[in-house]
C-alpha cells in the first residue's frame, strides 16, 4: 500500500518530526486564532500530514514514487512556514507555544527561527523535561547544520548531562556533528561525534518501533565512522569499522546490511591497492554468509548480491576493456577508449524501456554540462531492442527513434548504439541502468547499478574526485 510505504519512507528518513507535501499552493486548514495550545494544533496538523496525503492517496489509487514523495515533503513544508511565520508575530507566546513554534521553524526548515523559538523554550525553568531535550537535540541539529559548532556542542553536553537521553536524539546529533567537521575536513573532531553516533544507532533498535529505521541509523552512522578513518590515512581503523559492521548485521540478521559492509570493505580494499586481498575476501565471504545468516532467504539474498558483482569486484582498479565492436555511434564519431585516456570516461548502459534510466537523464545532463570543459566524456550505451516506441521495430526504425529520442530528451552527449549484449557483459551490466567511471588512465574505478538520490550523490562525488586526479 502507498500508506505504508510512505510511512516507512518518512520514519527511516529522520529522527525528528519532519514533513511531506505537493509543490504548488498550500490551502490547509484556516489558521486558528488567538489562545493557548492553539500553535500545538498547528504543529500536530502539520506533523500528521503525511498520515492525511498517504491515506488520501491510498484510497485514490495513485500510483507511489520518490517524486510524489519530494512533492508532499515540499506541501509539508510550505504549510509549516506558512503557520511559523504567522505565529511569530504574536508577542505574548510562552512555554510550550515556543516549543511548538520551534518545531514549526524545523519543520520547515528555518533553522534561525528553530533555534531562536528553541533557545527560549530550553532557558525557560518551567520547561517540561522531555521536550526541553528535545529541544535541545533539534537545536544541537540545526546549529550544525548552520556550522555554529561551539553552540552545538555546548548544547549536546547540556543535553547529556541532563535526562532522559534518547538514543534516536543523541544519534541524530553526533551524526549532524560528525558531517559538520567532515565538510570542514575536520576529521580528528569528526571521529569521535561518529564513533558516538555508531554506538547510539546500535542501540536504537532496542527502542525503535521501526526496524527499518534502526537499521537506516547504524548503516549511516557506521558510514560516517568508516569515512573518517578512510579520510585520515587509518586503513586499519577503516578496516575494522567495516568488519564491525558486518557483524552487527549477522547478530541483526540483516541480509542487504551484510551485503553492503561487505561490498564496502571490498571495494575499500581494491581503492587501496590490495586487489588480490579483495578478492580472497570476496570468496570467504560468499561463504561465509552461508554461516552468518540463518535462513535460507536470507543467505540467498546476500549472496545473490555479492555474486551479481563479481564482474565488478574484477573490473575495479584495471585497464577498461575496450569498448565491443557497435553499430552506430551519434551525433559524434566512434571513439576508442584508448583514445579517450585523459579523460574522464562514464559508460552509461540503459534502454528506453528503462524507467531509472530515464530518471537519471536530468543529472547526465548536467554532468555532462558541468564537468565536460574540465575532461568527462559521458557516453550512453544502448543497444537495439527490436522496437520503437512500443512498437515492433527493425534496425532503421529504432534508429531513427533513439536519435529522436535523444533530441526529445535534450541529451548532450553521445549515444552507442550495438547490435548484441557483449558490451554489457563485458561490464557486468546485466542490470539497467549500469554506471562505469573510467578515470584519466583507463582504469576502472566505479560500476554501480539503480537511480536513486543516493547513488546519483554517489556519482557526481566520484566525477569529481576524478575530475581533480592528474
Amino acid at each position: 500500500m502507498i500508506y505504508m510505504r510512505l510511512i516507512l519512507l518518512f520514519l527511516v528518513l529522520s529522527a525528528f518530526p519532519v514533513v511531506f507535501g505537493q509543490s504548488g499552493r498550500v490551502v490547509g486548514t484556516p489558521l486558528p486564532a488567538g489562545g493557548g495550545g492553539q500553535i500545538k494544533q498547528m504543529f500536530d496538523e502539520v506533523n500528521g500530514y503525511i498520515k492525511a496525503k498517504a491515506a488520501e492517496f491510498d484510497t485514490k489509487k495513485r500510483p507511489f514514487s520518490e517524486r510524489l514523495l519530494d512533492q508532499v515533503k515540499l506541501e509539508q513544508k510550505q504549510l509549516a512556514a506558512r503557520y511559523a511565520s504567522t505565529s511569530d508575530t504574536r508577542t505574548d507566546l510562552l512555554g510550550e507555544d515556543l516549543y511548538y513554534l520551534g518545531m514549526l521553524h524545523w519543520i520547515a526548515g528555518n533553522y534561525d527561527g528553530t533555534a531562536r523559538s528553541l533557545s527560549k523554550y530550553i532557558d525557560d525553568k518551567d520547561a517540561a523535561a522531555d521536550h526541553r531535550q528535545t529541544a535541545r537535540s533539534i537545536y544541537v541539529v540545526a546549529a550544525a547544520k548552520q556550522k555554529r559548532l561551539d553552540d552545538a556542542e555546548r548544547t549536546l553536553s547540556e543535553y547529556l548531562k541532563a535526562d532522559p537521553v534518547k538514543m534516536t536524539e543523541r544519534s541524530r546529533m553526533e551524526s549532524e556533528l560528525a558531517k559538520a567537521y567532515q565538510q570542514q575536513n575536520d576529521l580528528v573532531r569528526m571521529s569521535p561525534h561518529a564513533e558516538e553516533a555508531y554506538k547510539a544507532a546500535k542501540a536504537i533498535l532496542l527502542e525503535s518501533p521501526s526496524r527499518a529505521r534502526g537499521l537506516d541509523e547504524i548503516l549511516d552512522a557506521g558510514m560516517l565512522v568508516f569515512e573518517s578513518y578512510r579520510d585520515r590515512g587509518d586503513p586499519k581503523r577503516a578496516d575494522e569499522t567495516l568488519d564491525d559492521m558486518r557483524v552487527t548485521a549477522a547478530s541483526l540478521q540483516a541480509s542487504a546490511f551484510y551485503y553492503y559492509a561487505v561490498d564496502q570493505k571490498i571495494r575499500y580494499l581494491i581503492e587501496t591497492g590490495r586487489k588480490p586481498q579483495a578478492l580472497e575476501f570476496y570468496e570467504e565471504s560468499i561463504v561465509a554468509a552461508s554461516r552468518d545468516l540463518k535462513t535460507p532467504s536470507q543467505q540467498a539474498d546476500a549472496i545473490g548480491r555479492l555474486k551479481k558483482r563479481e564482474r565488478h569486484y574484477k573490473l575495479l582498479g584495471e585497464q577498461a576493456p575496450e569498448i565491443p565492436a557497435t553499430d552506430k555511434w551519434f551525433p559524434g564519431s566512434p571513439r576508442t577508449l584508448a583514445n579517450l585516456k585523459g579523460k574522464v570516461v562514464l559508460l552509461d548502459f540503459w534502454a528506453t524501456w528503462c524507467g531509472p534510466c530515464i530518471e537519471a537523464f536530468p543529472s547526465l545532463r548536467e554532468w555532462q554540462q558541468d564537468y565536460g570543459q574540465e575532461g568527462l566524456v559521458i557516453l550512453g550505451m544502448t543497444r537495439f531492442y527490436g522496437t520503437a516506441d512500443g512498437a515492433p521495430a527493425d534496425s532503421n526504425a529504432e534508429l531513427e527513434y533513439l536519435k529522436r529520442y535523444r533530441l526529445a530528451q535534450k541529451l548532450n552527449y553521445d549515444f552507442v548504439v550495438a547490435s548484441d549484449q557483449s558490451g554489457q557483459f563485458t561490464y557486468g551490466a546485466t542490470s539497467l541502468p549500469t554506471t562505469v567511471l573510467v578515470d584519466r588512465h583507463g582504469r576502472v574505478r566505479f560500476i554501480e547499478t539503480g537511480t536513486s538520490k543516493e547513488r546519483l550523490g554517489q556519482i557526481r562525488e566520484m566525477i569529481s574526485k576524478l575530475i581533480k586526479e592528474k
